[in-house]
């Protein structure tokens, strides 16, 4: 079944590119939310109504880990002639709006994860501008200028430039200081030279914004719901609430910050390496999941938290925010856990048809789930791209090649209705 299952969508695959159907190009008016398939981390690309751009994160794992090249992680694609950070700029620069001068108005980091921002090793290059090496964030405003840089914030609850954290997480393996201490000198050197950097200001709808002609999408806006361990309260602009003390640092995954894009009848909410079970199975009542399922709500797209590990998608969060489509940015024989599966595909947490897709599903998940990947999920890997039309009304899902260069349409769903 297994492997009828694999040739058939082969096939498909190769009758698409035969056709060599692409991607009509984005419009005004449109929203774009593009998942982008390296192998190597979270990587999303995301045209606004009026063209404004946002990327959020831009993972890059290093190959020195055993596990990277191993077949518990995916490849990198399409191919190894370039970085995962240089396929996001290619990427970025093919989609672009503005393909003659592409450029990022926003980049937003949620969490400092080495599959979220990049990752310090000493194979990395040096950029020939400043005094940083080139990994995931960094690579990319190498090549694109970004116009504001947000992030989780580097002092609460606990400071991260202080010298007793960076001594105790020096010899973390997978070099977390080294990455940061490289990040904030890419920073340095980019500022006077146009970048802006901030923190995510919890439960602001007006730090990512229309750039260019707001006026003509009034029912378009981005809420920041959840970062560094705060979270919105779901009134007013600034109201929020911390889940953990001063001090007080549960790792990098529990501060991952999530905000929630609305455009008319639409919504969608990524929210980064957040999770809601606790270390023995069960769902955690006083989780991130559990506390801003409530000020999220139902949408209609969202992604899996931590890529749909066995720690994420607890049973309220799911029946909370029931969207028609989940979206999984995997590379690990981790993403997803069986028992997520179970929770998604459940018609007793909520009624009616859902759709499930994957940035790339690992031969060791379908050898070990089995049949219930083949019923649950849409496609094997690809590019999942939402395009929103119709002021919000509707979207469809296209699938692009992953293997590909030129990223060639695979498959379309849709359209959905809005609700």
């Amino acid at each position: 079944m297994h492997t009828f299952f694999i040739a058939v969508f082969s096939l498909f695959s190769l009758i698409s590119l035969k056709a060599q159907q692409f991607l009509p190009d984005w419009q005004p008016g449109m929203l774009d939310i593009h998942h982008i398939s390296t192998g190597r981390g979270n990587a999303a690309f995301i045209i606004f109504p009026d063209s404004t751009t946002l990327l959020i994160d831009a993972g890059e794992i290093s190959d020195t880990h055993p596990r990277t090249l191993s077949p518990r992680n995916s490849a990198l694609r399409p191919d190894t002639s370039r970085s995962a950070a240089e396929w996001i700029v290619d990427y970025v620069r093919q989609f672009h709006p503005s393909k003659q001068t592409p450029r990022l108005d926003y980049a937003w980091i949620t969490h400092f994860h080495d599959d979220h921002f990049g990752e310090w090793d000493e194979t990395r290059p040096t950029s020939r501008f400043g005094n940083y090496v080139l990994t995931g964030i960094t690579t990319v405003g190498e090549h694109l200028p970004i116009g504001l840089l947000l992030d989780r914030g580097a002092h609460y609850p606990i400071n991260l430039r202080d010298e007793p954290f960076q001594k105790q997480n020096e010899n973390d393996d997978y070099h977390i200081v080294q990455t940061l201490l490289n990040y904030w000198r890419f920073i340095d050197f980019q500022k006077p030279r146009g970048l802006r950097h901030d923190s995510i200001r919890v439960g602001a709808s007006d730090q990512l914004q229309l750039r260019y002609r707001p006026e003509a999408y009034p029912n378009f806006k981005v809420r920041n719901v959840v970062s560094g361990g705060r979270i919105w309260t779901g009134y007013g602009e600034k109201d929020a609430f911390a889940r953990y003390k001063r001090d007080e640092y549960p790792g990098e995954n529990p501060l991952s910050s999530g905000l929630k894009i609305s455009f008319g009848a639409f919504d969608y909410f990524s929210g980064g390496d957040l999770s809601g079970i606790d270390e023995m199975g069960g769902a955690d009542w006083n989780s991130m999941e559990a506390l801003i399922a409530p000020v999220v709500g139902p949408v209609d797209v969202a992604t899996l938290n931590h890529h749909g590990n066995r720690d994420s998608q607890s049973p309220y969060y799911v029946r909370t925010l029931r969207p028609q489509v989940w979206v999984q940015q995997g590379w690990s024989s981790d993403h997803p856990g069986e028992e997520v599966l179970r929770r998604l595909t459940s018609e007793k947490l909520y009624p009616g048809p859902r759709d499930l897709f994957t940035t790339d599903m690992l031969q060791a998940n379908i050898q070990v789930i089995g049949e219930k990947i083949e019923r649950s999920y849409r496609n094997l890997h690809g590019h999942v791209l939402i395009r929103v039309t119709e002021g919000g009304a509707s979207f469809r899902v296209y699938v692009l090649n992953d293997f590909s260069r030129t990223r060639e349409i695979i498959a379309t769903y849709g359209p959905y209705r809005s609700r």
